[in-house]
């Protein structure tokens, strides 16, 4: 039995945190079609959602028939470390659950070695800061200022970083028990899952034994694998064999991150691997994907590079190219195998130049054609002068693939935005409007609803997240309210920080975190 007091203080709590959303359109997460109806919060919780009796005490907020959805879930973002600082990006889309530590790329841990884990984590995660373990990271996460609920991958990129600069003489079997180890005591304090960055050094080099046995203790969690394969582009179709050969031999659960076929020499390629993943979902391979609303991608330059060149960053690259024939033969290779055109690849951010020369927005091409040399000299000669930190966003796609991606019934949409100084790619700040405004309303993509699944009920499942992705009693309250006649994104390439339209309020754990909406009366 409730003592008095106990009931009291509920009482008092229901008094001042109950909130009654009325006149809605309400879509569930489901992808099932919306219903006219009212939520009921209490607390941190929904308890009611449909036709019901309000309580007298609780705080009317009337919608006059707009839109009602569970916040979006970004299942593939790299805001690790800005979120500490109240960044509002996503919020103002709607986004109240982020998954960090994607690519390989993770806060933690950094195993006595901050300055090195934080070098390596900074051309993708825009910081330097790190943290001892996940449970420093989650501690620092608690705080007020953290507008987002925030899932963790341990990303494996930073996991063999910090084994290798502790102790350098970690290989073979050895490495691959340390790495195990780490992995297994984040997963054990909480991790979403595992990461991989195959494209960047010093994952790119990994033996498939290695990855075989972290995929293993991944699956004995029972959380998710997702991987940043080791080709977009000419070896597309190998990639994802590689990663369906993980995950069948581990049985781990697999999701391949932003899936497409980089360039246009490749973009045949895809209709293939789709085929490869919709046969292995049906063989039983627990695989999905996920892919941003957008042509263009965003990653550093040094991506371009074989990335044997680039095992301990600019120093062992430097030691590479000493050699002028190395060089050539470098410069060669990268106006060969570079999947994008030259005139596709902008200058998004660069370190500071001496001269104070800014570079933003110039592609490849341009910065070739004023220096008189090719493509490939002009990337070797831009990472020299930026000591490797240079940014570029480069259009992969075409829009018949892009399309095919986003419609898929094992797709999620992402933003995979990437923080800069410089010009960020515009997905940072509108995928999830974007996505809504344009893709769904104005190109009727997808219905409404199926496409309100791919940002939340969607990557709830994928994720094991029972009580996020859908407004049902009993979840927590996380919830966006828009003008589904102007959600949009005017953010561009030109003017990629422009805020989203047609969001009105977002809600997070029943708290209101943006866009006030004035109560009725």
């Amino acid at each position: 039995m409730r003592s008095p007091a106990r009931m009291a203080h509920r009482a008092r709590y229901a008094e001042t945190h109950m909130l009654h959303l009325c006149n809605a359109t309400v879509y569930d997460g489901t992808g099932a079609d919306p219903q006219q109806g009212d939520l009921l919060i209490d607390g941190m919780r929904i308890v009611a959602v449909g036709r019901f009796m309000p309580p007298a005490q609780a705080q009317k907020i009337d919608l006059c028939g707009q839109a009602v959805a569970p916040g979006f879930i970004d299942l593939h973002s790299h805001s690790d470390l800005h979120v500490l600082g109240a960044d509002l990006a996503k919020t103002r889309q709607g986004v109240t659950t982020e998954v960090v530590g994607n690519c390989g790329f993770s806060a933690f841990p950094h195993c006595g070695c901050p300055d090195e884990v934080g070098a390596y984590n900074n051309g993708i995660l825009s910081s330097t800061h790190t943290f001892a373990s996940l449970r420093e990271y989650r501690t620092a996460l608690n705080g007020p200022q953290v507008p987002a609920h925030i899932e963790t991958l341990v990303g494996h990129g930073t996991l063999r970083t910090a084994a290798l600069r502790k102790n350098p003489a970690l290989h073979g079997k050895a490495l691959t028990m340390e790495l195990c180890g780490l992995l297994d005591q984040a997963l054990g304090e909480g991790a979403a899952g595992f990461s991989t960055g195959l494209m960047y050094a010093p994952g790119a080099t990994a033996p498939l034994s290695e990855l075989q046995e972290l995929c293993t203790v991944t699956a004995q969690h029972g959380k998710l694998y997702a991987t940043h394969m080791r080709s977009y582009s000419w070896e597309l179709e190998a990639a994802v064999d590689e990663q369906l050969q993980l995950a069948r031999s581990s049985r781990c659960r697999l999701q391949i991150s932003h899936l497409q076929a980089a360039g246009r020499a490749n973009w045949h390629r895809q209709q293939a691997v789709l085929y490869t993943i919709e046969r292995a979902h049906a063989e039983g391979v627990d695989v999905a994907f996920d892919a941003y609303p957008y042509l263009a991608g965003s990653t550093v330059l040094s991506q371009l590079l074989p990335q044997h060149v680039w095992e301990r960053g600019f120093a062992s690259y430097r030691e590479h190219i000493a050699a002028p024939h190395v060089r050539r033969e470098l410069a060669s290779w990268l106006d060969t195998h570079t999947a994008q055109r030259w005139c596709d690849i902008l200058i998004s951010s660069h370190a500071p130049f001496p001269n104070g020369e800014q570079l933003a927005r110039q592609s490849i091409a341009d910065y070739a054609e004023a220096h008189q040399i090719t493509g490939g000299e002009a990337v070797l000669d831009l990472i020299e002068r930026s000591q490797g930190q240079i940014n570029i966003i480069a259009f992969n796609q075409s829009e018949e693939n892009l399309r095919q991606l986003l419609t898929h019934p094992l797709a999620a949409v992402i933003s995979d935005g990437l923080y800069t100084d410089g010009i960020p790619h515009p997905r940072l700040y509108g995928s999830f409007v974007h996505w809504l405004g344009y893709y769904v309303r104005q190109l009727n993509w997808l219905s409404l609803p199926q496409a309100i699944y791919k940002i939340t009920g969607f990557p709830a499942s994928r994720l094991g997240l029972r009580d996020r992705g859908r407004l049902t009693a009993g979840s927590l309250a996380d919830i966006v309210c828009f003008d589904p006649a102007e959600i949009a994104s005017p953010a561009t390439y030109e003017t990629p920080r422009a805020c989203p339209t047609g969001i009105r309020a977002v809600y997070r754990n029943g708290a209101q975190i943006y866009s006030a909406v004035q109560p009725a009366g």
